[in-house]
């Protein structure tokens, strides 16, 4: 094994016994965990875009709201999340109409934010909340492993040859199709019982998942980047490791926020309404 396998092999280790040990205690190390993808998401975001460079003043600004927004994440008020995040995005995005700037600014920060308070709302709740983070863990997972292999398979048509040329629309629908099957499995361990909905957020959220990766895949080639930046030796940086799993926790969680604002239950749980407890 070379010395660059075993980096990426034991940093992968590390991350993973992290991530699974903060998502089974819940609670405020879920939270911080949370908090901790938002800054380093915003960190990562700047440094690709060039934002210090671009708009020091604005950058400076958005790094004070994403460090309070993350403080509250951690340790403050869920309910309080999405008002911070709304303040700070249209003042963010008002700084840049009125003194002018780069449109990343507040793109960043909304990016940043809602990956924080998306990943920290899907495990609120105790077991339910736990079976809805590992739901999504199930579901991106399933797509990202399986889109691989079956794309490199069967190849065929590409999916996005402009923004990643390695991606096919086999795998894609491989990875669709697992992320269906992993997701239905997962609830039926859970409750024993599987419904047609449950199926269709599967696949909705495969979908966003894929999006997600070539969303960031986007961004890397618009900048230049070969890797969000080298934060996790041997895998790159968060973004890398994290770009299906935050665009599919933003859709879960607003696909929530969507359905508790119609139904007057505005304090629903992602994991009521993922599996109508």
């Amino acid at each position: 094994m070379s010395a660059e396998l075993k980096q990426r092999v034991l940093s992968g280790i590390v991350l993973a016994a992290v991530v699974l040990m903060a998502t089974w205690l819940g609670g405020m190390p879920f939270q911080m965990l949370a908090a901790a993808i938002a800054l380093l998401i915003y960190f990562e975001w700047s440094t690709i875009t060039g934002l210090n460079e671009r708009n020091f003043t604005g950058n400076l600004f958005a790094w004070v709201a994403v460090i309070l927004l993350a403080a509250n994440v951690a340790f403050g008020d869920p309910d309080m999340n999405m008002p911070i995040v709304g303040g700070f995005a249209v003042t963010i995005l008002l700084v840049v109409m009125i003194g002018g700037g780069s449109w990343w600014l507040p793109g960043g920060f909304a990016y940043a934010g809602l990956s924080g308070v998306s990943f920290a709302a899907i495990r609120e709740g105790g077991m339910p909340g736990f079976a809805a983070i590992l739901f999504v863990f199930a579901v991106v997972w399933a797509t990202d492993i399986l889109a691989y292999f079956v794309g490199r398979a069967l190849k065929g048509p590409k999916l996005a040859p402009r923004i990643s040329p390695g991606k096919t629309w086999s795998g894609a629908i491989g990875g669709a199709i697992s992320a269906v099957l992993a997701g239905s499995a997962l609830t039926l361990t859970f409750f024993g019982q599987l419904t047609l909905w449950i199926v269709l957020l599967s696949l909705v959220l495969s979908v966003a998942s894929q999006m997600g990766d070539l969303f960031e895949s986007f961004i890397k080639r618009r900048f230049g980047a070969k890797d969000s930046s080298q934060l996790i030796p041997g895998h790159g940086g968060v973004m890398d490791r994290v770009d299906g799993l935050v665009v599919a926790c933003f859709v879960l969680f607003l696909l929530t926020l969507a359905s508790g604002s119609l139904r007057g239950h505005l304090d629903l749980t992602v994991a009521e309404f993922l599996f109508g407890l």
